[in-house]
């Protein structure tokens, strides 16, 4: 392992106005344990209740369909973790990020279905919320991208920003991330 300078990244954490910053397997308590310190630092930051309400929401949602992903993928620890962070932007709004390897196929249809969202306008958005919510719930099918995905597009400020980047190794795997701006 190389030598970290942990001044500087605490440094970069401060520049880039990071309240939250987490990266490795994650688990239901793990998620619990972090929500709680992230209602503390909304607190601390003096957050609108209802902006520390979506904040939180989106925190919840993105971090338990990485953990439910992983965990139905049958991932082993490092490639189970995931990368989380909520920060500031430069206007103030909370910038909620999450990201975790996905298998390819996975996340370019993931990716597809975050861009028709994105391009989606809050009324839009609306319908497709409540055209989600009367489809039935098949308990066969793999869920994901569903109700809480459009939630999180309708929750966000900006629109919901997806990348996906390859992984070294040649794998048929790549890493997603998902970006919301509340």
């Amino acid at each position: 392992m190389s030598e970290i300078d942990l001044f500087s990244l605490r440094r970069q954490f401060n520049e880039d106005h990071i309240l939250l910053c987490f990266n490795g397997p994650i688990s239901r308590s793990l998620i619990e344990e972090i929500g709680n310190a992230l209602r503390n630092y909304l607190e601390a930051d003096n957050a609108l209740p209802g902006a520390a309400m979506d904040v939180f929401g989106i925190y919840i949602e993105l971090t338990q369909n990485i953990r439910h992903y992983v965990t139905r993928m049958g991932y082993d620890e490092r490639d189970g973790s995931a990368t989380v962070i909520v920060a500031r932007n430069d206007a103030g709004r909370y910038v909620i990020m999450a990201g975790n390897m996905v298998e390819r196929e996975d996340g370019e249809l993931l990716r597809n279905r975050v861009e028709e969202l994105a391009a989606m306008d809050k009324a839009e958005l609306k319908a497709a919320y409540k055209a989600q919510l009367r489809k039935p719930r098949d308990e066969d099918v793999l869920s994901g991208a569903g109700l809480g995905l459009v939630d999180v597009a309708r929750k966000s400020l900006e629109p919901l920003c997806a990348r996906i980047s390859p992984v070294n190794g040649g794998d048929d795997r790549v890493f997603f991330s998902l970006r919301a701006v509340i």
